[in-house]
């Protein structure tokens, strides 16, 4: 509930899929709330478009799915997570198509690129949550990429 005036309570509507769409920018609906992402630094955004580009070379290659680069939404079906934007994805041939609309279910390959408040223990929570929330919902790979870690250069 949220309290107006002092006096009265106004019960506060779950936000939809239709409001979703609303959104300018990347977006998630998350325990009935628009959850907004803020955009990304250099190393996300270079780390994100090098995975897609892999991504879209292997999707060229055998023709079995489509690459998705990062601000991509996947509606999903469980009780407190109605969507996903990860930073790039991969989709099956099979799996249903949505022309201009967000895509009707997850990706098969999720990935998420850390941001800089993507650290400490309340961060690697949330982390692990959305993971578990891929799983449930389908997925079956999540790659949880750390742009600090030693790989990066």
């Amino acid at each position: 509930m949220q309290r107006v005036s002092g006096m009265s309570t106004v019960e506060r509507q779950p936000a939809t899929i239709d409001d979703l769409y609303k959104v300018e920018g990347k977006a998630e609906l998350v325990g009935g709330e628009i959850v907004k992402m803020s955009p990304s630094g250099e190393y996300h955004g270079s780390l994100a478009g090098l995975i897609y580009r892999s991504l879209w070379n292997y999707s060229d290659k055998l023709r079995i799915g489509r690459a998705f680069p990062d601000n991509t939404a996947f509606l999903c079906d469980l009780p407190h997570r109605k969507s996903f934007a990860p930073d790039a994805s991969f989709y099956l041939i099979g799996q249903p198509r949505s022309g201009r609309k967000f895509l009707p279910e997850p990706p098969v390959f999720a990935v998420e690129i850390r941001s800089e408040n993507d650290y400490g223990p309340r961060a690697e929570k949330a982390m692990a949550e959305k993971r578990a929330d891929y799983f449930a919902a389908g997925t079956k790979a999540v790659w949880d990429v750390d742009p600090e870690g030693p790989v990066f250069v």
